[in-house]
């Protein structure tokens, strides 16, 4: 081969070569760090300033959500202040005033300076609460089941009232009943609370209604936490449980003519209507009525284990009565009043709660507190 083309041949290898080592070269540096676009330290940039930007607005919408929630909390308890004028000017009727709640409530309204018609069952009772109020305070003998009496009475009422109107009318006459388990009942076990309770109440309230619609008053229905949860058998919960009811369709139906109806929902209270003696000696009026197979599943002990029971849950019962005429006061006075009201401890802690919770809860947490059958299989 001549010399000068051995040495082109040489050259041209050499740069075949080293154009190969480069490319390799590339290739390798490509694999160990791969090209980034020349903006990409730009779009990081921008997406640290948008999370800093979203971070300090959701921060900015939290505290002004915390704020509004602060002052919609504060003008909600203000609220439930602002009280109404002239009171002295307002006439109020209450039923069942002999004693307990509607006795207290009475001698409440009237020291307020209420013009308070206090409907009583008995003479005894009227007398009595007379002897402890003003001369503004009057009484007038009613018994709620007695539809003639009834129409009577408020037809009085209208007399005494006049252009003025009834401002408010609190339906608190009730009674027990029987309180035992429901297949130791009759029908007509049944009956008095339920006529008392509900047909009572309703009673009272058609006749009244004219006179409330007139003044734009309030009506306030006494139920209790057995009109939420079936605590114990007999009427007595059939009848709140009806209340309750009738309580919502009367506060729809009379939103058109500016009148507030409220419910107050008390919890277990120390009163004569709640009279342990009272209610044990009613069951064992019943019990020496049951047949034999009754008895036999229940047993012998079964009243005694129910009175352990009930003494083990004294805690439960409220001794002040206060907190059920504050619930009327409030229901009465406020210019904003609640359509429920809770009355008692036990029944805000408790049983308002639980009322709201799984059936089979329920069910486990009151069947806690019943006495234990003896032989419920035996026939």
């Amino acid at each position: 081969m001549p010399e000068g083309k051995g040495h082109c041949a040489c050259s041209i290898t050499s740069l075949t070569l080293l154009v190969s080592l480069t490319r390799v070269t590339l290739d390798i540096l490509q694999e160990l760090d791969p090209p980034q676009p020349a903006h990409w330290r730009h779009h990081l940039l921008l997406l640290y300033k948008k999370g800093v930007y979203l971070s300090h607005t959701r921060g900015k919408m939290l505290f002004w959500v915390l704020g509004l929630l602060i002052l919609c909390g504060f003008l909600w308890t203000r609220k439930g202040k602002l009280k109404i004028e002239d009171i002295t000017d307002k006439y109020i009727f209450i039923t069942g005033c002999d004693s307990g709640f509607g006795n207290l409530a009475a001698r409440t309204f009237d020291k307020k300076g209420f013009h308070v018609i206090a409907a009583c069952l008995t003479e005894s009772g009227s007398t009595a609460l007379k002897a402890e109020t003003s001369e503004r305070l009057c009484t007038v003998l009613l018994d709620v089941t007695d539809p003639e009496n009834v129409k009577r009475t408020a037809q009085w009422v209208k007399n005494q009232v006049g252009e003025k109107g009834l401002w408010g009318l609190i339906n608190n006459a009730g009674v027990p009943g029987v309180l035992a388990p429901t297949d130791w009942l009759t029908l007509e076990d049944y009956r008095e609370p339920i006529e008392v309770n509900l047909f009572g109440l309703i009673s009272v309230t058609l006749n009244m209604l004219p006179l409330v619609k007139k003044a734009q008053g309030r009506v306030i229905n006494v139920s209790s936490v057995g009109g939420r949860l079936a605590i114990v058998g007999g009427g007595y919960t059939p009848s709140k449980y009806a209340v309750e009811g009738f309580n919502d369709s009367l506060r729809r139906d009379m939103k058109a003519f500016g009148v507030h109806v409220s419910c107050i929902e008390p919890g277990l209270f120390k009163t004569n209507l709640a009279d342990p003696v009272k209610v044990i000696e009613k069951k064992l009026a019943i019990w020496e009525q049951l047949s034999p197979d009754i008895k036999q599943q229940y047993g012998e002990g079964y009243i005694e284990k129910s009175l352990d029971k009930l003494k083990g849950n004294k805690s439960y019962v409220n001794m002040d009565l206060s907190p059920v005429v504050e619930c009327m006061d409030h229901a009465l006075t406020s210019l904003f009043p609640k359509t429920h009201y809770a009355a008692g401890k036990d029944a805000k802690i408790f049983w308002i709660p639980l009322s709201h919770m799984p059936a089979v809860l329920q069910d486990f947490l009151l069947l806690k507190q019943k006495a234990e059958l003896a032989n419920p299989k035996a026939v």
